[in-house]
């Protein structure tokens, strides 16, 4: 299981419908479970920074290394191939600290572009989509 804690609003209507969408097509271990946390909450999290030994790891934020679909699929599978577990971190509408992009694991960009923290989510959970059909030979994911 993927556990992706999420900063910001809870998400309104049309964001949990697309996420829905995606998340009911997931298969263990690509199966994902939300954690969204205020701003507030967040930054006291990722201060105390409480991630288990086996956990990796990853930051979504626009500072990060870009990498491919493929890459992704691979890295996720490498992950729980060593028998940990992901989690991701989006942060809010101000990101996160410096100290928080430090610690983390693999500091990962969508792109260069900003994106809302709500479109964030979707286009998460479709990327984690992507990555199981890659993984498992699926065609919804051509070159």
């Amino acid at each position: 299981m993927i556990r992706i804690i999420a900063g910001g609003k809870k998400s309104s209507g049309w964001v949990e419908e697309a996420c829905a969408e995606y998340e009911k097509r997931l298969k263990k271990p690509f199966d994902v479970k939300w954690e969204v946390l205020d701003e507030e909450k967040l930054a006291k999290k990722l201060e105390k920074w409480d991630f288990k030994s086996n956990e990796v790891v990853i930051l979504a934020d626009e500072k990060g290394k870009n990498i491919s679909s493929p890459e992704l699929s691979d890295k996720l599978n490498k992950i729980f191939n060593a028998s940990s577990e992901v989690v991701i971190i989006i942060g809010g509408a101000y990101g996160v600290s410096e100290a928080a992009r430090d610690k983390a694991d693999f500091v990962w960009s969508f792109s260069k572009l900003v994106f809302p923290h709500m479109l964030m989510r979707i286009m998460m959970v479709e990327q984690i989509y992507r990555a199981q059909e890659i993984s498992h030979g699926g065609k919804y994911h051509h070159e």
